[in-house]
């Protein structure tokens, strides 16, 4: 009898944990599926992102074209090292006009439209350096090709911040820059073992990946919804959100947010100047200065001749080195974008690259002073590593992030524009000015970048809000806060 009830007892202890095991299988089936179909939907994500920054990459290809082969196609040629330097310096001209043109050539005939645009552009530039005879198609090439990364340097961090989740946006964003440094080093490597002609063609590579992956990914639904095309609004914002996602929150935001924009008139340049916008234009061209009068341009343009003045024998082992720690470098920044936050990236690569700069500078003082000058190449070196890494980790990337969340909709465009104007000539007048600064002083340029990243520093703390993890309107509502303003 005993017996007999221990068996019912442990039939019914059976029996009463059927259901929760029943339970925990169906739980366990919801969670699958759940991770199935956020799988599926950051799918399209990934694959949209890869599609554009192809753009990035070719970025960088058209940046470090003209270090590798700078003698061969001077000799080959015939080309003076004026002529050269014109070659050299053209596609920053052609960059600027772009960067004008980039925000209203992506409102008028779409994100995709405008990188379908630029990758033609830098086609087209690719081929007249490739079959140039003389100085007028070589320049007529570089120019195509500078006017096309114009576009793209704008239009690459827009497209990818209007499909990204809000909070996946700042990681995706800084694959831009990563592709950027990819390319560049890309094209460095491989023009030091390959033909000038050549390794113009392989610049054609990137756009052709990129304008046959455009037919497989959809258009931003932020820029569709500003145009009015509410279906393929939805379509879009469905096919990157996944078929199965409840997407009607975030269409109502994104919709709620166009309806109020488009009864405001059509932002111009000037406009961006009143007080509706200029927080937003102080933030995004304040971070453009910055990142350029901290001196990258210059450091990285000749980094070799900065090598070789702080006596280093083989300047190629710096030169490379530079080139490597880059990438990984970036990577990183990607990672934390999304978890430590902009904010905290910027002051904490502002002061990398203040000790980076000082550290630098003090090697051509001690080496001006002749003291530890067996210390001088190893200080100079690590110096610009310490420098670059830093850069790499968040002023490089985080400013284009920041950019392209920023500015309300109808505004991006005219303000997108000015940012990117902005960095061009800054680029420009920094490398420009670099072999004029350090013939005159060394330790006197390198202290003046290090002054600049200082000033970085206190331009987050007091003027760049945190975007991290929310939604391009509710950055909106953030900068336009009185909670902002008692910040400044």
């Amino acid at each position: 009898m005993a017996i007999d009830e221990c068996k019912d007892i442990e039939n019914g202890l059976e029996n009463l944990e059927q259901p929760f095991l029943e339970n925990a299988k169906i739980v366990d089936s919801e969670d699958e599926e759940l991770i199935s179909k956020e799988n599926e939907s950051i799918g399209m994500v990934l694959l949209s992102t890869c599609v554009a920054v192809c753009g990035s990459f070719e970025f960088g290809s058209c940046v470090g074209y003209s270090a590798p082969t700078q003698s061969e196609i001077r000799n080959d040629l015939n080309l003076t090292l004026a002529q050269y330097s014109i070659f050299g310096s053209i596609i920053t001209i052609g960059a600027m006009i772009g960067a004008i043109t980039s925000g209203r050539i992506a409102d008028f005939i779409g994100r995709k439209g405008a990188m379908r645009m630029s990758a033609i552009f830098c086609i087209t530039g690719w081929l007249a350096v490739y079959f140039s005879m003389g100085t007028l198609t070589l320049d007529v090439g570089r120019f195509l090709t500078g006017f096309g990364i114009g576009i793209f340097s704008y239009v690459v961090p827009v497209f990818i911040a209007e499909i990204a989740p809000k909070d996946l946006r700042g990681g995706l964003t800084t694959i831009n820059q990563l592709m950027i440094v990819c390319g560049a080093s890309v094209a460095y490597l491989l023009g030091t073992v390959i033909s000038w002609r050549n390794l113009a063609l392989t610049g054609i590579l990137p756009c052709t990946f990129l304008l046959v992956g455009l037919f497989f990914i959809p258009e931003s639904p932020r820029w569709l919804a500003k145009v009015g095309l509410e279906k393929e609004f939805e379509m879009a914002l469905r096919k990157l959100r996944g078929k199965d996602a409840d997407i009607s929150l975030e269409a109502a935001e994104i919709q709620a947010y166009v309806d109020t924009l488009q009864s405001l008139p059509k932002a111009r340049i000037l406009d961006l100047f009143g007080s509706k916008y200029i927080r937003s234009v102080m933030i995004g061209i304040g971070l453009m200065v910055f990142q350029q009068f901290i001196g990258i341009n210059g450091i990285g343009f000749y980094a070799s001749q900065t090598f070789e003045s702080a006596g280093l024998k083989n300047s190629n082992i710096g030169t490379i080195a530079y080139a490597i720690v880059q990438v990984p470098i970036t990577v990183v920044g990607a990672f934390l974008m999304d978890r430590s936050g902009r904010r905290p990236l910027l002051m904490v690569s502002a002061t990398g690259t203040f000790v980076g700069c000082f550290m630098a500078g003090a090697s051509f003082y001690l080496k001006g002073n002749g003291i530890l000058l067996e210390w001088v190449p190893i200080l100079a070196v690590s110096g610009v590593l310490v420098y670059i890494s830093a850069f790499s980790i968040g002023m490089g990337a985080v400013p284009w992030v920041i950019m392209s969340e920023v500015f309300p909709i109808h505004v991006k465009s005219a303000g997108g524009s000015l940012v990117v104007l902005v960095n061009w000539l800054g680029a420009w007048a920094v490398s420009f000015t670099f072999s004029f600064l350090m013939s005159w002083s060394a330790t006197g340029t390198f202290m003046l970048y290090a002054g600049f990243c200082v000033l970085t520093i206190l331009f987050v703390a007091k003027v760049v809000p945190e975007t991290k993890g929310k939604t391009l309107e509710e950055i909106q509502a953030i900068i336009n806060s009185r909670t902002w303003e008692t910040r400044i």
